[in-house]
C-alpha cells in the first residue's frame, strides 16, 4: 500500500505540472494588443536594456537622453562611470540601438566590472533618463608565491605581470595559472601543480589578496626517443634531426635533457624536412606519444610513414626570355636523377633568405625585373620520378623613382646618399639595396639594423625605397687599455666620428658640437706612470665632396720613460721623445670592384734618446736623435657586414709596405765604424704585412670568423742589419698601449704582453685564429656578444730561427660589450697550452680586460 500511495502520488504532480505548463503555453500564444508601445507592471528586459514598471516607450523612436544615474559602485565615482560609458547628456539617443549597446561594451571594455544592468527609468515627453547597475571587479592587493624561492617570486611576479591594484578577472586566474605552469614545464617541470586562491581583504573595500602555490616536482628527462616505421634513416640520424628534444645520457652539458611541447613540435617538422631533402616527400608522422617510467623520466615514442624515395625528372623552364636555360640551370644546380629535394628546389628558385643567397628570384631581383615571379611546379609523377616546371614571369624591368632616409637626426641627408647604390634613375636591384644597407652600416652612426621599405608602383614599373635608420651616439669617450703581464695599462681620450667642420663657426650647431658631416676628429691629452702623448688627427671620408677618397692628418709629441721589466720600475730620468706627423689619402676602387680601396701615408717622425736603451743586435743604442721619413701603400679589400661591430658576412683583408728611402745604398759610408746612434740617425728599413678575416654566418646570431695574418721587416744593407724600430711584438692583449714607435702590437691570448717576442722585438710574426661569435643583442644602446676561440701564433728575431709551424697556442672564452659612448669593453678568460720562451712551464690561465680592441 504504501509503494501504490507514492505512486499515485507521484502521477498526480506529473499531471498537475502539465496542466500548468500547458496554460502557460497559452497565454504565450496569445498576441500583445500594442505592437508598437511597451507596457509591463514589472522591470522587462529589452534586449540591452531593462524597462522600469509601468514605463511607457516607442521601440526605435529617437529620444533626448536627460540624465544618468549609476549604482553599485564600491571605489569608482559616478561621473567616472559616466565618463567610460562616452555618453553625454543631451545627445539623441534610440531605445534599443547602437549607442547603448557601445556604451555598455565600452564599460565592459574597461576591465573595470563583473556586470553591467541598464534601466530605463523615467520618459519625460522626448526626455529619459538611465540608471546603469555595476558589479565592480575586486583590486588585487596582496600577492604572494608559495614553493618557490623568494627571488624567483619577485620575478615571476614581474613576468605574469601580477600587479597590484589590477583587476581580478577569471581570466586573470586562468591566464596566470597557464603562465606559471608553462614556465615550469619548459624547463623540464612536467608535473608543475598550480593553484591559485583569492580572499577577500577586510582591510580595504572590493579588494582581494591572491595567494599562488606552486609544486614544480622534479624536473623529468627524457630517457628514449624511439621510432618506429623508419627503415630509410636510423634512429641516430633522426634523433641529430631533433635539434631541440635530446634524450640525456652522462657528460650531456651543452643542452638540456626535457620536453618543451611546442619544441617537439618544430622537431616532428624537422624529421618531415630531412625526410624531404633525402627524396621522401611523402613521409608523415603517423602517431607521437609519451610514456612514463619507474625512475620519473619519459620515453618518446614516434610513428613514422616514409614513404618511397622520388628523384627530379626532367625540370623545364618556360617563360625565360631575359635568360637562356643553360644560364638558370647554372643557379638551380639540379640535375635529372638527382634525389628529389623540395627544399633545395625552393632555395634554388626563391632564395634561402641569406644576403648572399645565388637563386633565380634574385638573379631576376638584380637585374630589374621587381615585378617577375619564378615559380616551380611539379607537373608530371611517374613511379618515382617527378618533372619539374619552372614558370617565369619576366614583366618589364622596373626603375627606381625616389630614395628617402628617415630617422637621422644629426646625421645629415647627403652623408648617407653617397653612400648608397640606388640611385633614381637606376635599374631596380635587390643587390643594390643589400649593398646599401651594408655600407649604411659601416658607416657607425646607426643601428645595424637599417629597415629598406620597398613600395612598389605596378603602373608606373618604378618603386619607391625608404630606408628607415636609428641613429646612435657619434662621439666617444674613448677609452684603450687591458690588462696582462701583472699590470693595468689605461688610456683616455675623446673622438668624434661624425663631426662637421663646416659648422664650426656656426653658434646654432653646437648641440653640444657641430655634428652631422661624417668626419673624424681625435683628441688624446694622455698620461700614465710610463709615458705622457698629446695628439691630433682629422680624416675626411670623401675628401672634395664628389669622390669616395679619404683625407687624413695626424700630429702627436710623445715622452716614453724607461721601464724596468723585471721589478716594472719606471725611471724618469730616461726617456724617449717621439714628433711626428703624417698625411694620407685613401680611394675606393672602381676596379676590380668598389669592395676595394688604396691607401698611401706620408709619415714622418724624430726621436730623441736620452739614456733611453734599445739593443741593437750586440750593440746598444741609448743617445741620439733619429729620423723616420716612411711611405706606406696599402690595398685592402672589405665585403664584411652588415655591422661594424658583428659583421654576419663577407671578408677583409689588406697587403701593405712600408719603406724608407735605402740611404745606404748610395752614400758610400762604412757603418760598422759608426756608433749606433750615427748608423741609425735615418732609419731605413722596408716592412711588408697581410691581415685577413672571414666571416661565415651560421645564423643571424652565429658566426665564426677566421683570422690569418703575418709581418716581415726587411733590411737594405746587412751592415746596418734590422731598424731598431718598428718591430712586432706578440702575446696578451693586443694593446698597443700607444707607444708610437712604429711597432705592431699582436695579441695573442693566454699569454702575457709581449712576451712570446724577445725584448728588442721580433722582425717576423704569423698568427691565426678561429673565434665563434654569438650575439646576444644588437639594440643602438649596446651591442653584447659572447666569444670562444682558438689561437696560435709566434714572433721570430730572423729568417735563421723562422719556423711557421712552431706556434704557441690558447683557447678561451670571452664577452664584448660595445656601447657608443665608450666603445668596445671586454674580458677574456685564456689558457695557453705552451711556455714563454726561455721558460720550460706552460703559461696556464690569464685573463685580459679589452678596452677600445676589437680582435
Amino acid at each position: 500500500m504504501e509503494k501504490l500511495a507514492i505512486k499515485l502520488q507521484l502521477q498526480n504532480s506529473i499531471i498537475y505540472n502539465a496542466i500548468i505548463f500547458t496554460i502557460i503555453l497559452v497565454l504565450l500564444a496569445i498576441p500583445s494588443k500594442a505592437q508598437d508601445t511597451n507596457s509591463s507592471s514589472a522591470p522587462v528586459k529589452k534586449d540591452s536594456i531593462t524597462v522600469q514598471k509601468n514605463i511607457v516607450y516607442k521601440k526605435g523612436k529617437e529620444y533626448i537622453l536627460g540624465g544618468i544615474s549609476v549604482t553599485g559602485l564600491q571605489k569608482f565615482t559616478e561621473s567616472t562611470v559616466k565618463v567610460f560609458t562616452g555618453l553625454k547628456i543631451g545627445q539623441p539617443l534610440k531605445l534599443p540601438g547602437d549607442k547603448l549597446t557601445s556604451a555598455i561594451k565600452k564599460l565592459y571594455e574597461s576591465k573595470q566590472f563583473r556586470t553591467v544592468e541598464v534601466y530605463l527609468l523615467r520618459v519625460d515627453g522626448n526626455t529619459i533618463y538611465l540608471e546603469f547597475d555595476v558589479k565592480e571587479l575586486p583590486q588585487l592587493n596582496q600577492i604572494s608565491i608559495a614553493g618557490i624561492k623568494k627571488n624567483k617570486s619577485k620575478n615571476l611576479k614581474t613576468e605574469a605581470e601580477l600587479k597590484t591594484g589590477a583587476m581580478v578577472t577569471d581570466n586573470l586566474i586562468v591566464t596566470t595559472k597557464n603562465y606559471i605552469r608553462k614556465k615550469y614545464t619548459d624547463k623540464g617541470f612536467l608535473k608543475t601543480k598550480v593553484n591559485i586562491n583569492t580572499r577577500l581583504d577586510s582591510s580595504d573595500i572590493n579588494s582581494v589578496n591572491m595567494r599562488i602555490f606552486v609544486d614544480k616536482g622534479s624536473k623529468i628527462k627524457i630517457k628514449n626517443i624511439n621510432f618506429k616505421g623508419n627503415e630509410a634513416l636510423e634512429d641516430g640520424k633522426l634523433r641529430a634531426a631533433m635539434s631541440n628534444t635530446k634524450r640525456k645520457f652522462l657528460g650531456r652539458f651543452w643542452k638540456g635533457s626535457k620536453y618543451i611541447d611546442d619544441e617537439f613540435k618544430e622537431d616532428l617538422e624537422s624529421i618531415l624536412d630531412t625526410y624531404s631533402r633525402l627524396g621522401y616527400r611523402d613521409s608523415r608522422i603517423l602517431s607521437d606519444s609519451i610514456s612514463w617510467n619507474d625512475d620519473n623520466t619519459i620515453n618518446i615514442d614516434i610513428e613514422l610513414e616514409e614513404g618511397k624515395q622520388y628523384i627530379f625528372g626532367d625540370i623545364v623552364f618556360v617563360g625565360n626570355k631575359s635568360y637562356t636555360d643553360q644560364q638558370l640551370n647554372t643557379l638551380l644546380k639540379i640535375e635529372k636523377g638527382d634525389v628529389y629535394n623540395g627544399a633545395v628546389l625552393k632555395e634554388r628558385i626563391t632564395g634561402d633568405g641569406s644576403p648572399t643567397s645565388q637563386d633565380i628570384q634574385t638573379l631576376y631581383q638584380n637585374s630589374g625585373f621587381l615585378f617577375s615571379s619564378v615559380n616551380a611546379v611539379e607537373t608530371k609523377v611517374v613511379n618515382d620520378s617527378i618533372t619539374v616546371e619552372v614558370r617565369i614571369r619576366e614583366d618589364e624591368k622596373a626603375t627606381i623613382n625616389k630614395v628617402s632616409i628617415i630617422g637621422n637626426d644629426k646625421t645629415n641627408d647627403f652623408v648617407v646618399f653617397r653612400e648608397l647604390r640606388v640611385k633614381p634613375g637606376s635599374l631596380f636591384s635587390r643587390d643594390a639595396i643589400i649593398r646599401s644597407i651594408r655600407e649604411i652600416g659601416q658607416l657607425g652612426f646607426f643601428d645595424t639594423n637599417v629597415t629598406p621599405d620597398v613600395k612598389p608602383n605596378y603602373q608606373d614599373k618604378t618603386a619607391d625605397i625608404e630606408f628607415s635608420v636609428i641613429e646612435k651616439g657619434g662621439s666617444q669617450i674613448e677609452l684603450q687599455g687591458g690588462y696582462g703581464g701583472g699590470s693595468f695599462i689605461g688610456t683616455l681620450g675623446l673622438s668624434f666620428n661624425n663631426f662637421s667642420v663646416r659648422n664650426l663657426f656656426k653658434k646654432e650647431a653646437y648641440k653640444p658640437l657641430p655634428m652631422g658631416d661624417g668626419q673624424s676628429l681625435s683628441l688624446r691629452l694622455q698620461t700614465s706612470r710610463t709615458f705622457n702623448t698629446y695628439s691630433f688627427s682629422f680624416t675626411e671620408p670623401w675628401f672634395g665632396g664628389k669622390k669616395p677618397q679619404s683625407l687624413s692628418f695626424s700630429v702627436y709629441s710623445s715622452k716614453q720613460f724607461q721601464l724596468d721589466r723585471q721589478t716594472f720600475d719606471v725611471d724618469k730620468n730616461r726617456s724617449l721623445g717621439i714628433k711626428g706627423a703624417s698625411i694620407g689619402l685613401a680611394k675606393r676602387l672602381t676596379w676590380p670592384s668598389d669592395y676595394f680601396t688604396l691607401s698611401q701615408t706620408f709619415s714622418y717622425q724624430s726621436f730623441n734618446l736620452d739614456d733611453y736603451q734599445f739593443r741593437v743586435g750586440t750593440d746598444i743604442l741609448s743617445d741620439g736623435d733619429l729620423n723616420n721619413l716612411a711611405y706606406n701603400i696599402s690595398l685592402s679589400r672589405n665585403s664584411a657586414g652588415p655591422s661594424l661591430i658583428f659583421p654576419t658576412y663577407g671578408s677583409t683583408f689588406s697587403i701593405s709596405a712600408k719603406a724608407t728611402i735605402p740611404y745606404s745604398l748610395f752614400n758610400n759610408t762604412d757603418y760598422q765604424s759608426l756608433d749606433p746612434a750615427e748608423r741609425f740617425k735615418w732609419l731605413e728599413y722596408y716592412k711588408l704585412l697581410f691581415k685577413g678575416k672571414w666571416y661565415n654566418g651560421f645564423t643571424d646570431k652565429l658566426v665564426l670568423m677566421a683570422n690569418s695574418e703575418m709581418g716581415y721587416l726587411g733590411f737594405y744593407n746587412s751592415e746596418l742589419g734590422s731598424t731598431p724600430f718598428e718591430r712586432f711584438f706578440v702575446g696578451g692583449d693586443g694593446i698597443a698601449q700607444f707607444q708610437l714607435d712604429g711597432r705592431e702590437s699582436v695579441g695573442l691570448r693566454g699569454y702575457e704582453n709581449n712576451r712570446l717576442s724577445s725584448i728588442e722585438g721580433g722582425t717576423i710574426y704569423n698568427k691565426f685564429q678561429l673565434e665563434l661569435r654569438y650575439s646576444i643583442t644588437d639594440k643602438p644602446s649596446a651591442s653584447i656578444y659572447t666569444i670562444g676561440f682558438l689561437e696560435a701564433g709566434n714572433s721570430y728575431d730572423n729568417f735563421t730561427n723562422f719556423n711557421p709551424f712552431n706556434l704557441k697556442r690558447s683557447a678561451g672564452l670571452g664577452i664584448r660589450i660595445f656601447m657608443p659612448a665608450f666603445g668596445l669593453l671586454g674580458i677574456d678568460f685564456a689558457h695557453g697550452f705552451d711556455p714563454l720562451p726561455g721558460s720550460n712551464v706552460k703559461s696556464g690561465w690569464q685573463t685580459h680586460f679589452i678596452i677600445g680592441q676589437q680582435f
